[in-house]
């Protein structure tokens, strides 16, 4: 079987090296580059599962390198960085990092983000069924059921659950999930989306005060799992 393989893209040699030595434990591939241009080629030759990359690059912006992966890489990016400003946050996911790590971080929690990033490249976009512990959602019946049991949504509750199912583990932003729901008119309208989000809430989650699928990333967006 072959390993899954990682890229990590960071110009510091002992993380890179923390990086390869939990990620080898964990039985995945992994290559590595110093800057992004380098970065850029060994994707480019190999595409890899999964990219680890660092913001602070000493040859190009991380955020201009994001913007350029996302030209034609379609898979996780998780973005590893000193930085921990909601702007720069924000401005990485809606740029299409796929998660955001501030370092230092917990090893095992990003091996927990691998995993759920690696679990959401491996589904494929034809699933009919989303399965997340007692919830369960047909995209083709367009039912949605808690331990079983069907649960009424209005039209944009399911659209507004679908679109965070589907992108399970990832933070979605305030700004990215009004666009895709309500439009672009509606993207400064974050206190419309908590009261749907509370809402649906209310809906799905065994105890609406303490969520197990919808969490709150705060000053962001929302994660689903």
């Amino acid at each position: 079987m072959n390993k899954i393989e990682i890229l990590i893209i960071d110009d510091e040699p002992a993380i890179r090296k923390l990086l390869q030595i939990a990620l080898e434990s964990n039985d995945y591939k992994v290559t590595q580059a110093a800057t992004g241009k380098e970065g850029e080629i060994l994707a480019a030759n190999h595409p890899p599962e999964l990219i680890l990359l660092d913001i602070g690059l000493p040859d190009i912006n991380g955020h201009e390198l994001l913007r350029e992966f996302r030209k034609w890489y379609n898979k996780s990016i998780i973005i590893l960085s000193v930085e921990n400003s909601e702007e720069d946050i924000v401005s990485a996911l809606d740029n299409g990092a796929t998660d955001y790590l501030t370092k230092p971080f917990r090893t095992a929690e990003l091996l927990a983000r691998i995993r759920s990033a690696i679990r959401r490249n491996q589904t494929e976009e034809s699933t009919a069924i989303i399965t997340c512990g007692n919830l369960q959602i047909d995209l083709v019946a367009r039912t949605v059921k808690v331990n079983d049991q069907p649960v009424k949504l209005t039209v944009t509750e399911y659209n507004l659950l679908c679109l965070l199912a589907k992108n399970e583990g990832k933070v979605l932003t305030h700004h990215y999930v009004l666009k895709e729901i309500w439009g672009r008119g509606f993207q400064t309208e974050t206190q419309y989306l908590r009261v749907f989000i509370a809402q649906l809430r209310k809906k799905i989650e065994t105890n609406p005060n303490k969520p197990e699928h919808i969490l709150t990333e705060s000053g962001v967006g929302y994660r689903f799992y």
